[in-house]
C-alpha cells in the first residue's frame, strides 16, 4: 500500500468524527439560548471541535480494533454517544 493510499484510508476512517465534532461545537453555540442556557461557553469552538474529534477518533479506532472492520453500526452508535457526552461534559451539562 502507497502512502498516498494509507493517507486516503486514514482520512476516511476519521471523516465521521471531524464532521461531528464541527456540527457539534458550531450548533452547541447556534441552539444555546433556545435550549434556555445563556452562560458563556468556557472554551473556543475550535477547542471543543479538537476534544470532540479526539473522543471520535478514539471511538472509531477502537471500533476498528474490536470489531476487526472499519464501518460497522454498532461503531457509529458509540461514536454518537460518546461525543455527545463528551460535549455536554464540555459545556458542564450536570450543573443545570
Amino acid at each position: 500500500m502507497t502512502a498516498y493510499l494509507l493517507a486516503g484510508h486514514l482520512l476516511n476512517l476519521v471523516a465521521p468524527a471531524a464532521l461531528m465534532a464541527l456540527l457539534l461545537a458550531v450548533f452547541s453555540r447556534l441552539f444555546s439560548g433556545f435550549f434556555g442556557s445563556n452562560k458563556a461557553f468556557a472554551q473556543g469552538w475550535w477547542a471543543q471541535a479538537a476534544i470532540n474529534f479526539i473522543v471520535g477518533a478514539g471511538v472509531l479506532a477502537a471500533g476498528l480494533v474490536l470489531l476487526g472492520h472499519d464501518g460497522k453500526m454498532l461503531t457509529y452508535v458509540v461514536l454518537a454517544f460518546a461525543m455527545a457526552a463528551s460535549q455536554w461534559c464540555q459545556l458542564g451539562g450536570w450543573k443545570r
